[in-house]
């Protein structure tokens, strides 16, 4: 018997010129279940498979063809999350081999629901400073990278996101191979960048923004937790943005407060 839930209060579909997106991981729940309790409140969900090596880390067949009728039901469309328990630029050829299969696995797998995008972390072992070793993580990253384009993925439905290393350290992979950018607000706050300075640079590449709130070294929070100076600059970028805007929170509560507080703050500016 499925549980019963708390629905969002009121719906934000076509509420702004962006698509807003909430994770499947809102409820302690599986995906479908999560994706039955979003699809009226929102225009998309973020796929979360932020795992890969266990049993049930991947959504089966069946659950794909469940979310493709959804899809076509409520007017929605997903993004995809990929694993972040794998790194393309692994000093390991086994580990990079798992990496590229397991992103063309999830491609080919994910093909029906049509993802505007796959968010990818180009994973880097920060331990090691910008030597030796760095250039063969990205020489590496790209080789994976051209692997994964040779298999027919599109450049441009690779989104990479901004962690907490700088940015220019992926720069050149994204021109060259026409990549897209993940732009993840909470994670360039946490590094005291300025997320307009990104934004501006990126801004006919971002496919897709991650926001949250940030407090004290925390991430993933309640927009609430935005400093004013923070949601100014926030909406600054919003209102030049016609994408996917991902409120990257994971829990009820968090996303109810954090639509009420985006939609209050939009209505003001």
């Amino acid at each position: 018997m499925d549980k019963i839930y708390t629905a969002l209060p009121k719906s934000y579909k076509n509420a702004y010129p962006f698509k807003v997106a909430a994770p499947s991981y809102i409820y302690p729940d599986h995906i479908i279940a999560n994706v039955k309790m979003l699809a009226n409140y929102v225009d998309e969900i973020e796929i979360i498979l932020f795992e890969s090596r266990s049993k049930d880390s991947l959504p089966s067949n069946d659950v794909i063809h469940t979310l493709s009728r959804i899809s076509r039901d409520f007017n929605l469309t997903y993004n995809i999350h990929l694993p972040i328990d794998i790194c393309l630029g692994h000093h390991d050829s086994t580990q990079r081999r798992y990496a590229v299969d397991i992103i063309k696995q999830i491609a080919d797998l994910t093909a029906p629901l049509s993802p505007s995008s796959f968010t990818l972390h180009l994973e880097y072992n920060q331990k090691y400073s910008k030597n030796d070793l760095f250039a063969k993580w990205q020489e590496q990253t790209g080789k994976s990278i051209q692997e994964l384009l040779d298999s027919g993925i599109r450049s441009r439905s690779l989104s990479i996101e901004t962690l907490t290393y700088p940015f220019e350290w992926v720069a050149d992979m994204i021109v060259e191979f026409d990549l897209s950018v993940c732009l993840d607000i909470g994670h360039l706050i946490l590094e005291n960048v300025d997320p307009e300075t990104i934004f501006n640079q990126y801004s006919e590449k971002i496919a897709i923004i991650h926001l949250h709130g940030v407090e004290n070294r925390r991430d993933h929070l309640s927009l609430v937790k935005l400093s004013k100076t923070q949601i100014a600059s926030v909406l600054h970028i919003l209102k030049r943005f016609n994408e996917v805007l991902s409120l990257e929170v994971f829990s009820y509560s968090k996303l109810k407060d954090s639509l009420k507080f985006l939609e209050k703050c939009w209505l003001r500016s």
